[in-house]
């Protein structure tokens, strides 16, 4: 296996290193759950997109750095960004799944009019995918649009609409065709937030946060040529954008700097006479998860070789979105149990560890093991084609959290 990718591709790294060593005090601290961008990250976007960064390949015309497209370079920026434990661009539903989706899809005008100012986050985006009733089959969808005096007309409502009550725009998919076959009359339309006719409802979730909404639509109307694609075939443009969702949750450089942050953690967090790093059943997990990580990296790799020889990567590629939110998953238990009895503390506890951030994060990416294609129909998926499926992981649950639960349901006697 040759690693090496070349002078010109060493000389950009140092590029790179340079411009963090420069810039980096610049970036922004963790988003949290901010469903908009702070005006920190929002310089740090624009930025990096001055520099070629982030939206590299996005025509300048559309608010990118319009550089050609190269996987190598593409890779170094990643790997840079992560290993100095810097913060990339801004990674949310409108420039990661919309703007992919309009370059691919989109018309001139909307290319124009959406992609610049999604891009330096001046507006936020929601989906409108999932409904109730629908379960996992998103082509089960009832939401309607009807033609009425050059208008769509909707009425209908999504669920789990994440960031619904902050965004400003949204792409939702309606049924416009109501006798065509079920993935055949579905249309992926795109209008603003403020329309008239829609009601945002949040949901709060485990964490004690609404991350998502219920949205419902009462005679909402929507000029005629706000679709993307054409009247009808919106089940393939809505498939092009769950390509790139499954991307942005499986990022595997994203899960590095996580596998990273619980690194420091443990080697700074005290657990008896010394720090949870010297406990021998505690380093052997993280052993373990930096193994399975590292396996991650390296199917990285084996997709960027498979792209440069034009090989769309095939399962290589389900493979990341499915053992990366598991993984995700796994690291925050950890983290949790490396805190001791403080790893169960949350909401505003004055002992409260980094803002509650592992604890959020342990209850929130159990819930994208389920979004952008649940792990089990993805298993299937594998099984049916007669591919080796990766190893069951078991459900990551600190022991901490185990003990509290047995406390209080009288199981087991004895302090937390």
């Amino acid at each position: 296996m040759d690693l090496d990718y070349g002078p010109r591709y060493d000389a950009f790294r140092e590029e790179v290193r340079q411009f963090l060593q420069t810039h980096g005090h610049r970036a922004p601290g963790g988003q949290g759950r901010a469903a908009r961008p702070s005006p920190e990250a929002v310089a740090w976007q624009k930025l990096l997109i001055q520099h070629g960064y982030t939206a590299r390949t996005i025509p300048e015309e559309y608010g990118g750095y319009g550089a050609e497209p190269d996987i190598l370079v593409s890779r170094i920026i990643a790997e840079e960004f992560s290993r100095a434990g810097i913060p990339g661009g801004l990674a949310n539903q409108g420039i990661s799944m919309l703007v992919p989706t309009l370059l691919e899809l989109g018309t001139e005008a909307q290319k124009r009019e959406w992609i610049k100012p999604t891009l330096e986050g001046e507006i936020v985006w929601c989906q409108g995918y999932s409904e109730p009733g629908a379960g996992s089959d998103l082509a089960a969808l009832k939401t309607s649009a009807r033609v009425e005096n050059g208008d769509f007309v909707i009425n209908g409502q999504k669920i789990w609409t994440s960031t619904a009550k902050q965004a400003d725009m949204i792409f939702c998919l309606v049924r416009t065709e109501p006798d065509a076959p079920k993935h055949g009359g579905i249309s992926y339309l795109i209008f603003s937030m403020d329309t008239p006719g829609i009601e945002v409802r949040p949901l709060r979730t485990m964490t004690g946060h609404a991350e998502f909404n219920e949205t419902f639509f009462t005679d909402v109307r929507v000029p005629m040529d706000q679709i993307v694609g054409q009247r009808g075939q919106g089940w393939y443009v809505a498939n092009a954008t769950l390509g790139h969702e499954r991307g942005m949750l499986g990022d595997p450089d994203a899960l590095e700097s996580r596998l990273q942050a619980l690194v420091r953690l443990m080697q700074a967090e005290q657990v008896g006479q010394g720090c949870a790093m010297d406990n021998a059943v505690l380093r052997d997990r993280l052993v373990a998860l930096q193994a399975e990580v590292a396996a991650m990296k390296f199917n990285g790799m084996r997709i960027l070789s498979n792209s440069l020889k034009g090989d769309p990567g095939g399962m290589a590629k389900l493979i990341v979105k499915l053992q990366s939110c598991e993984l995700a998953h796994q690291i925050s238990a950890l983290a949790i149990d490396a805190m001791g009895e403080m790893g169960i503390l949350y909401h505003g506890s004055e002992r409260e560890r980094e803002g509650g951030a592992w604890q959020w994060n342990y209850m929130f990416q159990l819930g994208l093991i389920i979004g952008g294609g649940t792990a089990q129909i993805q298993k299937n998926i594998i099984a049916e084609r007669g591919l080796e499926m990766p190893r069951e992981p078991k459900l990551a649950k600190p022991a901490a959290v185990e003990q509290a639960t047995k406390v209080a349901s009288g199981q087991e006697k004895g302090a937390v």
